[in-house]
């Protein structure tokens, strides 16, 4: 009789575990740490993040798998291979930003922040996010992504008695888990008709569906992407997007636009080319409109925002984000039709790399702006080249690189790979969608940049930039710069190995 117990490879899980448990060490001793060293509970949590990317060093020698059935070891819940490695990495390097930039906002914070418990939920939902491009079964997914998703909620709306705040946290709340519930629904429709949860085993079996079940397999494919889709704001589910952006902490909206998306793309890829790639005539054209549709709505809800005689910076950038997710999602929609699935979405990993980098560079520079200026408007950026240069620049780059502009290189070089993705696979109607919507970007991304070079309307004041922001400043310029230098350096990395 064979045994039951399984064994566990620590290596492989070590990138999410150290995260969780410096999570849990946090919460614990911010019960004997006084108020007046609590400082040093966001240190603890930097640097847990940081040693959490550096565990993904040993695991490139090659793929580890781990909680494998006892009977057929090829058919396991956890899979570090390079695809999660990538992501995990895109995760990991996204929550290590946002915890630098929270430094600073706690201490700048006009409310009271709990700090136990912000590192705690910061890491918990870091963990969560790190575990979900591992996961290789329609359950752990799940698992993974509502670990992601709960803290998220409760960093939202942590800022005590403001009214944005719990409002904002409300709304993401509870269409989560609505979009969690209609999800729940389409794998339990999938399992009814597979008989497993596990996402290999699932490509096998769907194909071998009675015809009498064939509608409910679809119906289940379907609804599953939502709980996906969700996380990734594509449209019609990016509607608590802007609201949650602007009543979260500063910190935590930067943090959702880039992990929060590399959440929902990366279970969107293992749900339909690992699990249902049989069902691609299914899939790819709700993601094609999915794509469209998205883009669309982001980039002229941004262009609207002009119409606001002082619209918020972060706002803004809540827009522009749900336009992002439309270019995330076309390479995906192109792996329905390509011969090629795996290239295309190696573009997809290519331009989440590019946009968490440039997008986390422009929240830094909000937080810095935001230190002097609480509403943080777009007016608020006139003149910005006077008071601080550096920033200014490094700024105008950023929103250059989201244009995709030169000398954002690394911008125009993740568009040019998405644009072909969609040409190879024969979507040429949203190859067209897309650089409709990229001129449309055009005219938001550069009033903003030319605002920041014209005279300031009142006298300059320049203030000093806190050491954690300016990490956060330096490695955002460093990794967009050096890639702006040598692009091809982002396709080679982001080589999923998923097939």
């Amino acid at each position: 009789m064979s045994s039951l117990v399984q064994s566990v490879d620590w290596l492989a899980i070590a990138p999410p575990t150290l995260a969780a448990v410096v999570g849990l060490v946090v919460l614990v001793a911010d019960l004997f740490i006084g108020d007046a060293r609590k400082a040093v509970l966001g240190w603890v949590s930097v640097a847990g993040l940081a040693a959490s990317a550096l565990m993904l060093l040993p695991l490139r020698g090659g793929d580890r798998a781990t909680f494998c059935l006892t009977g057929d070891a090829g058919v396991c819940s956890y899979t570090a291979d390079r695809f999660t490695l990538v992501i995990q990495f895109l995760v990991l390097g996204g929550a290590l930003l946002a915890a630098l930039l929270s430094v600073t906002a706690i201490k700048d914070a006009d409310r009271e922040l709990p700090e136990g418990e912000y590192w705690f939920l910061l890491l918990s939902s870091a963990a969560g996010a790190a575990l979900l491009p591992a996961s290789r079964d329609l359950a752990t997914l799940i698992v993974a992504l509502e670990v992601a998703s709960l803290p998220a909620f409760a960093l939202v709306g942590i800022k005590y008695g403001d009214r944005k705040s719990s409002e904002a946290a409300l709304k993401f709340f509870l269409s989560s888990v609505t979009a969690t519930a209609v999800s729940l629904m389409g794998i339990s429709f999938v399992y009814a008709t597979t008989g497993t949860l596990y996402l290999t085993r699932i490509a096998d079996k769907i194909q071998k569906v009675d015809g009498q079940f064939d509608t409910l397999a679809q119906t289940g494919v379907v609804l599953t992407l939502v709980g996906f889709a969700f996380k990734t704001a594509a449209v019609p589910f990016h509607f608590w997007v802007p609201d949650t952006y602007v009543g979260a902490p500063l910190p935590i909206a930067a943090y959702l636009s880039v992990v929060g998306k590399a959440v929902g793309f990366s279970g969107l890829i293992l749900v339909t080319v690992v699990a249902f790639p049989s069902y691609a005539d299914v899939w790819g054209p709700a993601l094609a409109a999915l794509a469209a549709l998205t883009m669309t709505v982001g980039n002229v809800g941004a262009l609207r925002q002009q119409a606001t005689r002082a619209y918020s910076a972060v706002r803004l950038l809540a827009w522009s984000s749900v336009g992002q997710a439309g270019y995330l999602l076309v390479p995906i929609a192109a792996a329905a039709y390509s011969k090629d699935a795996e290239k295309a979405i190696g573009s997809t990993v290519a331009y989440a790399l590019m946009y968490a980098a440039v997008n986390l560079g422009a929240f830094a520079v909000a937080a810095v702006v935001g230190r002097r200026s609480r509403l943080n408007r777009v007016s608020d950026y006139r003149g910005l080249y006077v008071q601080s240069p550096l920033s200014a620049l490094l700024l105008g780059f950023f929103l250059l690189c989201l244009a995709g502009l030169p000398p954002g290189i690394i911008g125009l070089f993740a568009k040019v790979t998405v644009f072909s993705a969609a040409v190879d696979a024969g979507l040429g109607w949203l190859a067209v969608v897309m650089a409709v919507n990229v001129v449309i970007a055009l005219f938001y991304y550069l009033q903003w940049t030319t605002l920041l070079f014209r005279a300031p309307e009142g006298e300059p004041v320049k203030h000093r930039v806190p050491a954690p922001l300016t990490a956060a400043l330096a490695l955002t310029a460093v990794l967009g710069i050096a890639l702006s230098g040598a692009p091809q350096l982002v396709l080679r990395f982001s080589a999923t190995g998923l097939f």
